[in-house]
């Protein structure tokens, strides 16, 4: 099992970090979807339990395309759809399994993540973790300016060197020390647990997953900067139309088109 613990540093309040992180998620989601294949939004709801309110969301991610060849090879087909429940509290949001069906408990991806305002990276325990999993924990701070991601991934429209946001006035990131110097400031930190337990291939498949975590925790939040026009100023209710309106679209696009996999293969 890896244990990792990304904390993504980002240009924003916490409140509105709630609205950005939402509308991204619903945009990137269409950016994935198509030819058969991408994200299925089953449930989006309110939920409440004990003294804890906030929204569930289970979703199934279509992506067979996109896993390393070496998994696809011993998997039949449909096999590799994944399943996942989330529950969000915000600022806590905690994810329960993503997984998947035909590798049962071999296979799982649990993430847990809490939104700090004010903060820059600089808490060691802020999901308070037990003392057995700090020493197995390792900590990676995402620079969304100045970390490398591939030309695949790049684009001059989301490059936070680049962007200045008209509404706010925040950016470009061109200060190698922007994280310690913008405000507003908060903090995601996001504790993942990734398990693959198929003999052979654990340590490698672990790994290439712990990469492609980092990679989609970078790209997004890269997006998410780049695209604070567009979201800034949204009310929560103008998100939850969003959504409702995003998934119906999920369900057309499916259907339509070609989805191109990018360099997952890459294992």
């Amino acid at each position: 099992m890896i244990i990792n613990e990304y904390r993504v540093i980002n240009n924003c309040t916490e409140r509105e970090y709630q609205v950005a992180q939402l509308y991204a998620t619903a945009s990137a989601s269409k950016e994935q979807t198509g030819g058969g294949e991408g994200v299925e939004v089953i449930k989006n709801e309110p939920y409440e339990k004990e003294n804890e309110k906030g929204q569930y969301t289970y979703k199934i991610f279509r992506l067979a395309s996109r896993v390393p060849a070496m998994v696809r090879a011993v998997a039949p087909a449909g096999a590799l759809d994944l399943y996942e429940e989330a529950w969000n509290a915000y600022p806590y949001c905690k994810t329960g399994k993503l997984h998947n069906g035909y590798m049962k408990d071999y296979f799982s991806i649990v993430y847990e993540t809490l939104h700090v305002d004010g903060s820059r990276g600089e808490l060691e325990n802020a999901l308070k973790i037990s003392k057995e999993d700090l020493k197995k924990r390792n900590v990676i701070i995402i620079d969304i300016a100045n970390d490398k991601i591939s030309s695949n991934d790049y684009k001059v429209e989301e490059d936070p060197k680049l962007y200045h946001s008209e509404k706010t006035g925040r950016g470009p990131l061109t200060d190698p020390d922007w994280k310690n110097k913008v405000e507003p400031v908060m903090t995601c930190y996001k504790l993942v647990y990734i398990e693959f337990k198929w003999f052979g291939i654990q340590g490698k498949v672990e790994s290439f997953l712990a990469k492609t975590v980092h990679t989609l925790f970078t790209k997004f939040h890269r997006q998410l900067f780049c695209w604070t026009d567009k979201w800034y100023g949204m009310s929560i209710e103008d998100i939850r139309n969003l959504e409702a309106k995003t998934k119906q679209d999920l369900d057309a696009k499916r259907n339509e088109g070609e989805i191109v996999a990018n360099n997952l293969e890459d294992l």
